[in-house]
């Protein structure tokens, strides 16, 4: 078969770069040989013979007498290998000779196409997953500085108008649409004049340091894991001249604030690493003040098997595995379940949440634009490593564009209000309730 044997002759020639890069195999093999193969090579090596002794006691029928060499051993392994290889070229030559067809371009494209292959399972396995590990990868990045060299001070998505899109995203300004989705982000939200502002999952800052501006009489308080976020927000804050914001460590399950402390939270992007998303909510709208304002923006996968949504397919669930374990995320929850998640904290109302997929989702590709049209920023750091690790990044974009590209995943904002507390008095025996107060700090 035509298309079959140019891959057997690829296959031997394979084989023979191997033995000849591992002598010491064919060496074992050739004292282990049947006879009509192990004679042709003793043929072969005949110029050799008076250097070669037999022990006539291990010999039988089935197999020929043992080689076992006078001369330096690094000798012997080279001159069998050249045998080997001398071989192996006739029997390529006459087979493609009696074919008539020249073998060489399809060992070639055969070697290609393993490399080819090789690297795509090594690009499809994923190399971070979570593991506790988010502030490590956080203190990585930001002293990379590749982040915020390409993304600017907001590490989070992008916000494209209508009037962008239909123009074509790659004519947008990539660091502006970021800038924008963080006042759109503060507009659907609802809070009007905030004075204790929380932001919870800050990166280096880029939110908290807008916000503080905005506010100035406000005070601003952002967290994360990342000690290498929290020290680069600061020495932002104090080049831009921002005194009222601060940077802290401090882990969003277990926050040190007391109750009813910030009038505003805000968390963009942050939900994506927590390992437990129910916590994550009640701690915000435990801190919330009544009266005050919640907002979270949030990566979310597709409602599955809950009201009447079908359940992930099994390539699904692969495509989010990946997603998981390549950037240290525990797992993604729905739009939906975030709802029913703060509706559940017996804490919050005027829950809402829209899908901002369409708005958001030409960042990914985005992202990689920028990177090819301006790399010497990766390139001039002369490390192999984080060449890898980039690369591995600009695999993992295009595989969130896709994502939520085919609807696997959606771009959710969600938010809430705390309601104000209600007054107590008593009169003539009887209570009375008075009226729910209006918010007046948020």
């Amino acid at each position: 078969d035509r298309t079959i044997k140019p891959f057997i002759v690829w296959f031997l020639t394979l084989c023979t770069i191997v033995l000849k890069s591992s002598p010491l195999s064919l060496h074992t093999m050739l004292l282990h040989q049947q006879a009509p193969c192990g004679h042709a090579l003793h043929s072969a090596s005949r110029r050799h013979r008076s250097n070669v002794k037999c022990f006539s006691l291990h010999t039988t029928p089935a197999v020929p007498e043992a080689l076992v060499s006078t001369r330096p051993v690094h000798e012997l392994r080279n001159s069998l290998a050249d045998v080997a290889e001398v071989r192996s070229q006739q029997v390529i030559a006459e087979a493609s000779a009696s074919l008539g067809v020249n073998y060489t371009p399809w060992a070639v494209a055969g070697g290609v196409a393993l490399a080819l292959l090789a690297l795509k399972r090594v690009y499809d396995t994923p190399s971070r997953a979570y593991n506790n590990n988010v502030g490590d990868e956080y203190d990585a990045w930001t002293e990379e500085g590749i982040l915020e060299h390409y993304w600017g001070e907001h590490i989070h998505l992008g916000y494209y108008t209508e009037e962008e899109r239909a123009a074509g995203w790659w004519k947008a300004d990539f660091k502006a649409a970021k800038l924008r989705f963080t006042q759109e982000m503060f507009r659907f939200s609802g809070s009007q004049q905030p004075k204790r502002i929380l932001d919870v999952g800050c990166g280096f800052g880029g939110s908290s340091r807008w916000l503080a501006a905005q506010f100035p009489d406000a005070e601003v308080i952002g967290i994360t894991l990342s000690q290498k976020q929290v020290q680069r927000g600061t020495q932002l804050a104090a080049e831009r001249g921002l005194s009222n914001v601060k940077f802290r460590v401090m882990d969003a399950l277990n926050m040190e604030f007391a109750d009813d402390t910030f009038d505003f939270v805000w968390a963009c992007e942050s939900g994506e690493h927590m390992p437990d998303k129910r916590a994550y909510v009640e701690e915000m709208a435990r801190v919330l003040a009544p009266g005050g304002k919640m907002v979270i923006a949030c990566w979310c996968q597709r409602e599955a098997g809950v009201n009447g949504a079908a359940p992930l397919s099994k390539q699904e669930q692969q495509d989010l595995n990946f997603l998981y374990e390549e950037w240290a995320h525990p797992f993604f929850i729905s739009i939906q379940e975030f709802c029913r998640l703060m509706q559940g904290t017996g804490k919050l109302e005027e829950v809402g949440a829209e899908d901002w997929t369409v708005q958001t989702i030409d960042s990914w590709r985005h992202s990689n634009l920028v990177g090819v049209l301006d790399p010497w920023f990766v390139v001039f750091k002369w490390n192999p490593k984080l060449w890898y690790k980039v690369t591995r990044e600009i695999v993992t974009l295009e595989r969130m564009h896709q994502a939520f590209d085919k609807g696997l995943m959606q771009y959710g904002l969600m938010r809430a209000t705390k309601p104000a507390k209600v007054a107590q008095g008593t009169s003539s025996g009887s209570s009375t309730s008075s009226s729910t107060s209006s918010s007046t700090s948020s």
